[in-house]
């Protein structure tokens, strides 16, 4: 099996499997947007997070985003020092579907003041998928990565080695009856096939399941350890 990895890794250098970005639609999705509480006096620029929800708030209705997640904490009043833009996945669609990230950065980096060597992409469930698949795709752009409960696709592991370069933090419950906690666990044996050193920090949520947006709410180390990431120029 290690053999078969290396090997398709091995193909993926050769023949530049790295434009799958390119080959899909680009696509603008609806997304709420929150802006820190000094952001209108200030002149700096802001770390831009941006969170892709789970399955069960696709659609057309931003509202929805707000059921848990960042999205949830902004209804509630919660302030942050960065910028978040939680975009909506349509239905009957995934975030690796469309080249969703192109559009809405674009319209980011064109309406609001963003540090664009502090970006950062976080995700739950279908939304964990989402940031792996962001960072895949677009491994240039993301300062770090955090994925709750997440995984990649079979098609994907000819790339893994896009993650390397990104500092990611992943969790994952070992009793996750959704999304096996195998998914999260292949990724990091999968990077251990790299050249390039990889920065994959796992924290395994021994006996719990798939409900672990509660670390949303309850690890500010998440947001901390993002912040402290930079992009080098």
């Amino acid at each position: 099996m290690r053999f078969k990895l290396n090997f398709l890794i091995f193909l993926f250098a050769i023949f530049g499997f790295n434009t799958y970005s390119q080959t899909k639609t680009k696509a603008s999705y609806d997304y709420l947007l929150y802006l820190p509480k000094d952001y209108a006096k200030a002149t700096k620029k802001y770390p831009l997070v941006i969170y892709l929800h789970g399955g069960s708030q696709k659609g057309n209705d931003l509202n929805k985003l707000k059921i848990y997640g960042l999205p949830y904490l902004v209804e509630k009043g919660q302030d942050f020092d960065f910028i978040i833009a939680s975009p909506q996945c349509p239905d009957n669609k995934y975030w690796s579907t469309e080249n969703w990230f192109e559009t809405l950065y674009t319209d980011l980096e064109a309406k609001y003041r963003i540090d664009k060597s502090r970006i950062y992409i976080t995700g739950i469930s279908m939304g964990g998928y989402g940031a792996y698949i962001a960072a895949l795709d677009f491994p240039d752009k993301f300062a770090a990565v955090v994925a709750l409960c997440g995984g990649i696709n079979d098609s994907d592991l000819t790339r893994i080695c896009n993650l390397s370069k990104i500092p990611i933090w992943a969790f994952h419950g070992t009793a996750d009856d959704k999304i096996p906690f195998s998914e999260t666990e292949r990724i990091a044996k999968a990077l251990e096939s790299c050249e390039t050193k990889n920065n994959f920090k796992f924290t395994r949520l021994e006996n719990e399941g798939h409900e672990i947006q509660y670390l949303y709410e309850q690890n500010s180390e998440i947001y901390k350890w993002m912040l402290k990431k930079k992009k080098s120029k």
